[in-house]
């Protein structure tokens, strides 16, 4: 039986099947401009436009199969990257799904670091990670290899301690669990491996996602302010290279327009304002090259 990846390659990356990930990977595609139909948990899809095939599959596979040359490109996890210890290359940080990866023990436990852990007993789905950090603190312990959720394993008896996941804290609480130490911080990347089908197509696809998470760290700050405070307010708003600045009817005055971290525009809003800035304006923006 045929399959869409049959004929000449294309460029093949790999997307999450399922789950948030899979959610987050189709967004970015979409804003990025590489357009695909994926039937009802079909396995494969074409890009429209492009000579790219997409194949969906486990997230925590995607390092393997990119380091094995199934796939040429992938979006994982850099945590599942580490974890994997595959031979490829972290094209892009997409700035998602960020994390923590701690041991955590309970809340009344009198350990203090990871290096107290020596022949203790840890529920992980991070057994390499976590492998490889206690035995450079020179610890060795009994690795509980979980797919699933490993909070209740201490409760359970299992475990002494877990090494997991953390974003908010709110599930170790719940658990009565702390951290003790963190291994690391990750996020959502774009893979690639050193046999890249066609490298052209692939940075054309870092580019077009560059765009995307770039443009998510700005937005377009307008606003009116009198000709004598322009060198004022370029001084709050510098602009990725140099404001744009464009003449009014009424000569006293310009109107401008700059780009502004997004984690800055409601200082600058605040700063402009005072200083006699009017029609203050602030515009999302989705893509863009810089």
């Amino acid at each position: 039986m045929s399959t869409p990846l049959d004929g000449p390659r294309n460029l093949r990356i790999g997307l999450p099947s399922k789950g948030r990930l899979s959610e987050i990977a189709s967004e970015l595609f979409e804003q990025a401009g590489i357009k695909f139909r994926r039937q009802s948990r079909g396995l494969f899809a074409k890009v429209s436009g492009l000579p790219i095939d997409l194949v969906f599959l486990r997230t925590d596979d995607i390092p393997t199969l990119c380091a094995e040359g199934a796939i040429d490109m992938g979006i994982t996890g850099s945590d599942l990257v580490e974890e994997a210890d595959a031979a490829i290359d972290v094209r892009m940080r997409l700035g998602m799904g960020k994390c923590r990866l701690a041991f955590c023990v309970p809340e009344d436990s009198d350990i203090q670091s990871a290096a107290q852990l020596d022949q203790s007993r840890i529920a992980t789905s991070f057994p390499s990670v976590t492998r490889r950090y206690l035995a450079e603190r020179q610890a060795q312990a009994h690795l509980v290899s979980l797919s699933g959720s490993v909070e209740v394993m201490i409760q359970l008896g299992i475990a002494d301690a877990i090494v997991d996941l953390v974003e908010t804290g709110s599930t170790l609480a719940a658990n009565r669990l702390r951290i003790l130490e963190e291994i690391g911080s990750y996020e959502t990347v774009l893979i690639q491996n050193d046999r890249c089908s066609d490298p052209i197509t692939a940075d054309r696809v870092v580019r077009r996602l560059q765009g995307v998470v770039i443009a998510r760290d700005y937005s377009l700050l307008e606003y009116n302010v009198p000709k004598l405070k322009l060198a004022e307010a370029e001084q709050i708003t510098p602009g990725f290279n140099s404001p744009t600045i464009n003449s009014l009817e009424d000569d006293q005055w310009c109107s401008v327009r700059v780009m502004v971290k997004r984690r800055d525009v409601i200082e600058s809003m605040e700063r402009l304002e005072e200083l006699g800035a009017s029609a203050i304006i602030v515009t999302p923006i989705s893509n863009c090259r810089l």
